[in-house]
């Protein structure tokens, strides 16, 4: 594709829409981080909010930009990536985040990105256009990654109740409360490094198509991985207050060590995922961890009516954004 195709203006215009969607990423996922160590009451909400920014922006040092590559080159065919592509999957992405906020819903920024490159790549070259191999990893994440979140959150709930069976309660919650402040830390980190490096994919994508980086380069340029890094911080900060709620006391009850345990299982979900290169969601890790942890307590401590209406959110969040993104991509000619 010739840089001619893509002028400086649309350029800057998208890359400012991509920073945007990776802010919302943040203010949308902000609960993930911060439900647990709020609502046992370890942090203050503001308290919380600093500190898991603080983590998601550190993660630029320990992480590879395996989810960048799977992103900018894995997902659908770099030859037809265009402004109008990338304009119509950030709208796509954008939009839905926009309307499950408001409802309180946590579902995935990540799969609402990956749906609006789908419906916008389909929209235009239809289903030859996508790269499955990298698809097929992210879909079957879906069940993957809160089947992991569960499996360790519970067994790690598990393995805590054996060890502190004959420490007093108290005791046990004191040393609980501090060790929450090491697992949120950990899943801020697996957040930010999951992702932040979806949006350092799409604009690395959006400069190879305009030849304004080398095709040859196996990582962008470092402006593009700190301004991600930050964006994304900075909407953590400022946080996502209406999922807090559902997600830190509407599924299960938590205390110091449920809450240690759901962040921590999620953390090692989320590391796992980022080495390996998967973009997985974050609000569906941290979601079957919790609800692993209160399963431990017997099932009817977990309230599955809640998790259905989430899981429904899951299903329903790739089709929605795509056919946002379909729709986006057809009105980009008229403002682009």
């Amino acid at each position: 594709m010739s840089s001619l195709e893509i002028g400086l203006p649309a350029i800057i215009l998208l890359v400012v829409l991509a920073l945007l969607f990776d802010f919302m990423n943040g203010f949308h996922d902000a609960a993930n981080s911060i439900a647990t160590v709020v609502s046992t009451r370890v942090l203050k909400p503001h308290q919380a909010v600093i500190w898991a920014s603080l983590f998601n922006v550190v993660a630029i040092f320990i992480f590879q930009l395996k989810v960048a590559t799977t992103i900018g080159k894995g997902t659908i065919d770099p030859t037809i990536v265009d402004h109008h592509v990338i304009f119509g999957a950030l709208v796509g992405a954008i939009i839905w985040n926009v309307i499950t906020w408001y409802y309180g819903i946590p579902s995935s920024s990540s799969h609402a990105l990956i749906g609006g490159l789908v419906g916008a790549a389909v929209a235009k070259g239809g289903f030859a256009s996508l790269i499955w191999a990298g698809l097929g990893k992210t879909i079957l994440f879906i069940v993957v990654a809160p089947f992991l979140g569960f499996m360790l959150g519970g067994l790690l709930m598990v393995a805590v109740a054996w060890l502190c069976i004959r420490v007093p309660a108290g005791k046990a919650d004191a040393t609980f409360r501090r060790l929450q402040l090491l697992s949120a830390a950990m899943y801020s980190l697996g957040h930010g490094g999951n992702d932040a490096q979806k949006t350092i994919g799409i604009i690395w994508m959006l400069l190879l198509a305009a030849n304004v980086a080398d095709p040859a380069s196996t990582r962008p340029d470092t402006w593009v991985i700190v301004a991600c890094y930050l964006s994304m911080g900075l909407g953590t900060m400022l946080g996502g207050w209406r999922i807090v709620k559902t997600m830190g006391n509407r599924i299960t009850k938590l205390d110091q060590p449920r809450g240690f345990c759901a962040n921590f299982g999620g953390a090692l979900t989320l590391f796992m995922a980022t080495g390996f290169g998967i973009p997985v969601s974050t609000t569906h890790t941290i979601t079957g961890a919790i609800a692993g942890v209160g399963t431990t307590a017997g099932a009817k401590q977990v309230r599955w009516g809640v998790a259905r209406g989430i899981f429904w959110a899951w299903i329903l969040t790739i089709p929605a954004s795509a056919l946002i993104a379909a729709i986006a991509w057809g009105i980009s000619y008229l403002v682009l």
